[in-house]
């Protein structure tokens, strides 16, 4: 750890308080890192925040570390966007303060500065399934500060009847109308609203894989931070939910940017949500769908440079590619549940902005430490296995390099991931977890690895 991640870690502690669950919503409940109700460190700070709620002011933060690292694995060769074989460790840092202000009955607006430091193994590239949630392509030696989610909110109440939020950071406490419209206006990250699942979302808190954060095979809308700017509408009444949302997309192929024509370049997302009871206990299923429209080019039409550039298509012309993800929670037992992810896009087209994979299957397990004695703790075990459709592995045997993927030559067979996390709360509002992966076949090549990756991860909230 470097003397700027050991400086915010030792300040977020001093003043850490509950810590800031996984981001459910109003959308399931979340299994929380530390239950909104335990102790402070600092019991003054708590009751100042319950204190400015009150008032209509929202001061809450977090800071999360990462080391991983992995061995030396076999690699014949490799090539510009290959996991380098020799071994190798990296770690990230990000700090957070989230601002809130509510603004007229039921609405809100969320700021939300960022500072960022630090490098995925081997630049975040090498394996399409990524090791690391907090690692994207712009990484950075210094303390980078941006600001993650500006947006408005707004809650339109359908019913008198309420019900109890599951603990969200990017919300006032407070119940919610049963039946309600939110409407949501600003940047943000899109996976703040879509694709939630309350044992696998947050990579910060759970699993640190984005295919297990995410499904793996929809090419989310966002710049190479993670986040876009966008509208959404979402309606729920307890049992079903509908959600839907136009976005910016990236300028170019995986870029900072986004495209500065939204009526041409944009993606739209719809979700229809099911709430339920087996064995009376709580579970749910999503089914998303999604349209992009972007500058990328059709595989069968790429040269070796073209992708290696900016992707964007010679002409300027605009593409549309469909995607669909099938998303199930289920709680199994006390404090246990089971997740699934299968996820799947028009593979004629590049991927252009979350990670290049066609298709996907994620499967896994979670754990509350409550069925232990441990509330504090959560853990998890979950696979993942990834693959493209002929165009993308036609292109990458043919030497093509993507902004992920790319060895230079390719034995092709589906990448597999296995995590596996124990996360322990070692004191309100800090949590330790270590986590290990495992990956066959990165970047779709059996020539190459499989890679064993080890990873601590420091993370401290208020």
């Amino acid at each position: 750890m470097n003397s700027y991640a050991a400086i915010v870690c030792l300040l977020v502690a001093l003043a850490a308080g509950p810590a800031l669950g996984q981001r459910a919503g109003s959308h399931g409940a979340a299994a929380l890192i530390t239950p909104p109700d335990a102790p402070a460190l600092l019991p003054n700070l708590e009751a100042l925040q319950t204190q400015w709620e009150e008032q209509g002011w929202m001061l809450r933060g977090q800071s999360t570390f990462v080391q991983q690292a992995h061995p030396a694995f076999r690699s014949p060769y490799k090539g510009e966007n290959s996991m380098q074989p020799a071994a190798q460790g990296r770690n990230t840092t990000s700090f957070n303060i989230l601002l809130g202000r509510r603004l007229w009955r039921d609405a809100e607006i969320i700021i939300e500065p960022q500072i960022s430091r630090g490098y995925g193994l081997s630049g975040t590239r090498g394996i399409a399934a990524f090791p690391n949630g907090e690692a994207f392509r712009i990484g950075s030696d210094t303390p980078s500060l941006y600001v993650s989610r500006v947006f408005l909110r707004q809650t339109i109440a359908l019913s008198e009847a309420s019900e109890e939020q599951a603990h969200d950071p990017l919300r006032f406490r407070g119940p919610l109308p049963r039946e309600r419209i939110t409407l949501t206006a600003g940047k943000f990250p899109i996976f703040d609203i879509f694709d939630d699942n309350r044992w696998s979302h947050d990579p910060r808190s759970h699993f640190m894989n984005w295919a297990f954060a995410s499904a793996a095979a929809f090419d989310f809308a966002n710049d190479a931070k993670g986040y876009t700017n966008g509208i959404a509408a979402e309606w729920d009444n307890g049992g079903w939910g509908i959600r839907a949302g136009a976005f910016q997309v990236a300028r170019y192929l995986n870029s900072l940017s986004l495209d500065p024509i939204p009526i041409r370049g944009h993606q739209l997302v719809i979700q229809l949500d099911r709430f339920f009871r087996l064995n009376d206990r709580p579970g749910a299923i999503r089914l998303i769908g999604g349209l992009s429209s972007t500058r990328a080019q059709y595989l069968n039409a790429l040269t070796y440079g073209d992708i290696e550039d900016t992707g964007v298509s010679p002409t300027g012309a605009y593409t549309r590619k469909k995607m669909a993800v099938v998303n199930l929670e289920q709680e199994v037992a006390d404090h246990m549940g089971v997740f699934a992810r299968a996820s799947f896009n028009d593979g004629r087209i590049q991927q252009w902005m979350y990670t290049e994979m066609n298709w996907a299957v994620s499967a896994g397990l979670g754990f509350e430490g409550a069925r232990w004695g441990r509330a504090q703790d959560t853990a998890g075990i979950a696979g993942n296995i990834g693959g493209l459709q002929t165009p993308m592995r036609r292109f990458l045997e043919a030497g093509g390099i993507g902004f992920i993927t790319g060895d230079g030559k390719l034995t092709y067979r589906p990448e597999v991931a296995v995590e596996a996390y124990y996360a322990a709360g070692v004191a309100p509002g800090i949590v330790l977890t270590g986590d290990v992966q495992w990956v066959a076949n990165p970047a779709y090549n059996t020539d190459r690895g499989p890679i064993w990756l080890f990873a601590l991860r420091a993370r401290m909230a208020f």
